[in-house]
């Protein structure tokens, strides 16, 4: 009789977490180890910087399972596990206090950090980083008592940290080297909308800008000095520079890694016997053509069971748009496709963007690269068709509300 196999997941967000309610679900009766470092059990990140941040949810909502779920499917949840090393040869991994638990097949699914400012005082208390739950619920009593937030930098954490720390109250100023908030992630036109946004709801944007320094007394932070010599008082600041995948265990396993763990369309290294997943993974995405390595909520949900599915041998390729979402005042938007910086050739807005709800569409040879839906729902679905279509659309259609997006990609000349 052969004997049970053991999967391991290292990482226990919702990657790792989805990974292990997959194998589960698909019938795996191995052993499966579910590794983090973190003492909390799997939740959600959105929450974080969105409703949990803002006091609108309860802690409990941002978890993926109930406190029973690992237990009650046989999953044995390692918390506060740090895994040091891997030993492909001899298919283990290390914890550390030395404990070696071996794997039939492994899932790295380590996520990534924030990117740290190298900045004078970027040490002082008062300085935070948004990752974890720890972090979000020290950010959520600081906003409590603060008078004057600086946040350093204008991608989608800080912005919507921004939306959570005006809701509080804070006088808010966000500081960005671009000349706009995720202007190289969505390009101008719609930068603009966001940028308008958060100065409509009291922000002060202060662009084009240097930080040279985190200013403090008492190591507390009271403030940043800018490149200019201009001060910007601050109780609190928020610092949201980016993140950096965490791969040095794959690295140090000789796996091959290039702006994460390189993976395959099936989620799968050059090793068999070693798969990734979500944050930390450099995937193939064989409907662009490409290897992307993507930030987002909707990567790490749908990428844990393809890559529990592939280490059960199914051979099941990861072929999905890519989709994110944002919440910021009152503006939700959900936005679906990919496109790289300067690889369109124009945007397009359907409906009224004054109104707050529109839809704008990224063009790149006629055809729709991505789409960006803003408090207007049931489109996704539609939208990502279009980005699969690959297929020139009739521009003046697209634009039109009173044509559907369903007839625009009926109209296209392309089998479905």
């Amino acid at each position: 009789m052969t004997a049970p196999q053991t999967f391991v997941i290292v990482g226990a967000g919702l990657a790792g977490a989805k990974a292990a309610e997959a194998l589960r679900t698909e019938g795996f009766s191995g052993r499966v180890v579910l590794m983090g470092e973190e003492a909390e059990r799997p939740y959600d990140r959105p929450p974080l910087s969105k409703d949990y941040l803002q006091g609108r949810s309860e802690k409990e909502m941002i978890y993926v399972h109930p406190s029973g779920w690992y237990a009650e499917h046989d999953v044995d949840l390692r918390l506060g596990a740090r895994v040091i090393s891997i030993d492909r040869a001899a298919r283990e991994v290390t914890i550390e206090g030395g404990e070696r638990v071996g794997y039939h097949k492994l899932l790295l699914v380590t996520g990534s950090t924030p990117r740290r400012l190298t900045v004078a005082g970027s040490d002082l208390g008062g300085v935070f980083y948004l990752r974890g739950v720890k972090d979000c619920e020290a950010i959520k009593s600081a906003f409590a008592t603060a008078k004057r937030v600086a946040i350093i930098g204008a991608g989608w954490i800080g912005l919507e940290t921004a939306a959570a720390a005006r809701a509080a109250g804070c006088e808010v100023t966000l500081l960005e080297r671009g000349d706009l908030p995720l202007l190289a992630v969505v390009g101008r036109e719609v930068a603009e909308i966001y940028a308008a946004l958060h100065r409509d709801h009291g922000v002060e944007l202060r662009m084009g800008v240097e930080v040279a320094e985190i200013t403090g007394q008492d190591r507390r932070a009271t403030g940043v000095r800018l490149g200019d010599a201009s001060m910007v008082d601050a109780d609190v600041v928020v610092v949201g520079v980016g993140i950096v995948p965490d791969a040095g265990l794959a690295e140090a396993a000789a796996l091959t890694v290039d702006n994460g763990v390189v993976v395959d369309e099936q989620l799968a290294t050059a090793d068999p016997d070693v798969f990734a997943a979500g944050d930390v993974a450099n995937v193939y995405y064989p409907l662009l053509g490409a290897h992307l390595r993507l930030e987002h909520w909707s990567a790490a949900l749908n990428q844990g069971p393809v890559a529990a599915a592939n280490m059960m041998g199914r051979g099941v390729s990861y072929n999905r748009v890519p989709y994110f979402f944002s919440d910021q005042y009152d503006m939700g938007m959900e936005y679906s496709g990919y496109v790289g910086k300067g690889r369109y050739d124009e945007i397009v807005f359907r409906g009224d963007v004054a109104s707050g709800a529109f839809i704008a569409f990224w063009l790149g040879d006629g055809r729709v690269l991505g789409g960006m839906n803003v408090n207007i729902w049931d489109v996704t679905d539609t939208i990502q068709a279009l980005v699969r279509a690959a297929a020139p659309v009739d521009k003046a259609k697209l634009v039109d509300p009173a044509v559907s997006l369903g007839d625009v990609l009926g109209g296209l000349a392309v089998p479905r």
